[in-house]
């Protein structure tokens, strides 16, 4: 598997912030209010991933990566790296979302009471968004193990 191009992140949330930016412009009256609740399972994914990045570099620091029952498995590595790559894809395509609706929402504030209202849910779920994609980048990272040298014991 390759490494997350972060440029491609970084595209991904530009398009999609433009995509919701043209969305908004037009059916922006239709929507309902954007509840800073929304962002709470987004929270606790970037959590999750900042958990995974602690466990995971304890256990490299300690060498603690093996089929030993004491140990992590290497595909259990693999599977906390698709993770991390998932998780990095997520929040850039939810975070352009998030930041396409406050390019929309910030220049409205003193106009329009429903820009007022949906600011602090527009503001956690773009905060939300960059912690999942920091987080997802950094577990990914965090999860390349190389294979043992020829003639290294593996553990």
């Amino acid at each position: 598997m390759t490494r997350t191009n972060v440029t491609a992140l970084v595209g991904a949330a530009g398009f999609f912030a433009a995509a919701t930016l043209i969305l908004a412009r037009r059916f922006y009256g239709a929507w309902q209010t954007i509840s800073p609740l929304w962002s709470l399972p987004i929270w606790g994914v970037a959590a999750l991933c900042v958990f995974l990045i602690v466990m995971v570099r304890r256990r490299r620091k300690e060498g603690r990566i093996g089929l030993d029952r004491s140990q992590i498995n290497p595909m259990m590595m693999a599977n906390f790296m698709v993770i991390g790559k998932a998780s990095a894809w997520s929040g850039a395509i939810l975070g352009g979302i998030f930041l396409g609706l406050a390019v929309w929402v910030l220049p409205r504030l003193s106009t329009l009471s429903a820009a007022q209202a949906d600011l602090p849910g527009v503001i956690s779920g773009t905060l939300a968004t960059a912690a999942l994609a920091v987080a997802g980048v950094i577990l990914e990272r965090s999860c390349e193990v190389s294979p043992p040298a020829e003639g290294e014991p593996a553990g």
